[in-house]
């Protein structure tokens, strides 16, 4: 297993569908290389981004399988196994963790149900008692209709094979749980805006969006802050913000989809039922990521991704 203490930038990676929705995997593996080579240093896998929900019992294992022989060691990998059944959650984790190269598994708060605090930590408690990876809560209450508070957060870091948590809450919170953790805990924002704050804050660092198209970017704002460069830190950070709001404007992971697609990373269409983007859906992304009009006025131009990778 390949531990997280040396990952900062974790890219939650989409799922590239190609002819008949099908999973396009020589587009991941390209596109893997590439965030690698850029600065990412972990990834999770079957996200939110990853579309996930839209994908099969049968494609999910085969999508960890491959990815573990793309990824083949060099950084982390973290695959989401969680739903809102902890008896499924416990045997589809188990069923992972015996694919090679999956390091984590991360476990989202149970969606739907809308489970109070006391259920929660029963059932985080049970699934890392009895699963064979250790795992990642991940509380995105946006998501799941409920939020898992800061002291339950803190409860659960005490908990033998809990690892870690993706965190998507304030500032205020993380620092609380920064501040009472256990100390092997290591904790992550899943909001792109927070990357820097967070890190200084204390955080291990962000499992990020805007890192399909930002690594380099962001890499480069963390080496400035490791380098004491604080301004130019924050100069990086200002300039990224706006950017990843607006990869967020329309239902993700298609914003993003459609910036690799211009990219010629050809990750292809979201399935529904999320819709990729339409033309004037486009003009109006092309816009806040500061592009010109007709970058993206047919079908997002190649020269797009030409753009996207100038640092302003």
């Amino acid at each position: 297993m390949i531990g997280l203490r040396d990952a900062d930038l974790l890219t939650a990676i989409v799922t590239p569908f190609g002819e008949n929705k099908k999973i396009n995997f020589d587009s991941l593996k390209k596109l893997t290389n590439y965030l690698i080579n850029q600065g990412t240093n972990g990834f999770v896998i079957g996200g939110t981004t990853g579309e996930t929900p839209e994908l099969s019992h049968d494609e999910k294992i085969e999508l960890y399988t491959k990815f573990g022989e793309i990824v083949n060691g060099r950084v982390p990998v973290i695959a989401g196994t969680g739903s809102n059944n902890t008896a499924e959650t416990v045997a589809f984790t188990n069923e992972v963790a015996k694919i090679k190269g999956i390091d984590y598994a991360l476990i989202v708060v149970p969606p739907y149900n809308k489970p109070n605090q006391r259920s929660m930590v029963a059932h985080f408690t049970a699934v890392a008692e009895n699963v064979n990876l250790p795992i990642l809560i991940y509380n995105i209450p946006g998501r799941t209709g409920v939020k898992m508070n800061q002291e339950t957060i803190v409860q659960l870091s005490h908990v033998e094979n809990i690892k870690g948590i993706k965190q998507c809450a304030s500032l205020e919170e993380l620092e609380y749980i920064i501040d009472h953790k256990d100390s092997d805990f290591q904790v992550f924002t899943g909001e792109d805006s927070q990357a820097l704050t967070a890190r200084l804050l204390g955080a291990n660092g962000v499992v990020s969006v805007a890192s399909h198209i930002y690594s380099k970017q962001m890499r480069k704002m963390y080496d400035n802050l490791y380098a004491g460069n604080y301004p130019e830190a924050a100069r990086l950070q200002r300039w990224l913000t706006p950017k990843m709001a607006a990869l967020f404007m329309y239902p993700s992971p298609s914003p993003v989809k459609a910036v690799l697609n211009a990219q010629g990373f050809n990750t292809g269409d979201c399935r529904l039922p999320l819709v990729s983007l339409n033309n004037e859906e486009k003009v109006i992304l092309a816009q806040k990521l500061g592009l010109s009009d007709d970058a993206l006025m047919n079908k997002l131009a190649l020269d797009l991704g030409k753009e996207v990778e100038k640092d302003d």
